[in-house]
């Protein structure tokens, strides 16, 4: 993997992963760990998904995100999780919420091209 392609780091309270280029399920695996090992390492359940340099990704990559986190709520429980997607267009739009919609809008939101935006909503109370 291309390190350039993923970034993922706690930048104050907030967990930020970019996502860059064409995302394949080896990147998608790295980012979905890496973001649990900070919210277990930090206690932050802020997550900002940076994918406005992300190729479009497949439905295919949705759908492996999305069984995921599944899988992750089942080993984390019920953590007080929110995060916004950072999106450049619709189509990526569309996919990030069959990716982390099965929790419901409360505990996610799509922004398009607004980071100051999307830092605001993750620390409202």
């Amino acid at each position: 993997m291309n390190q350039q392609q993923l970034w993922v780091e706690p930048v104050g309270e907030i967990i930020l992963a970019r996502l860059r280029g064409k995302c394949d399920e080896h990147v998608i695996k790295e980012c979905q760990d890496r973001v649990l090992t900070l919210l277990q390492d930090t206690q932050q359940y802020k997550v900002l998904y940076d994918a406005l340099e992300l190729e479009d990704p497949t439905v295919d990559m949705a759908l492996l995100q999305q069984k995921m986190d599944l899988e992750a709520w089942k080993q984390l429980g019920p953590a007080p999780l929110r995060r916004a997607i950072l999106v450049p267009n619709t189509r990526i739009a569309y996919l990030a919420r069959i990716a982390f919609g099965q929790f419901g809008e409360g505990a996610y939101r799509v922004f398009y091209n607004d980071m100051t935006q999307a830092v605001l909503w993750l620390d409202e109370k």
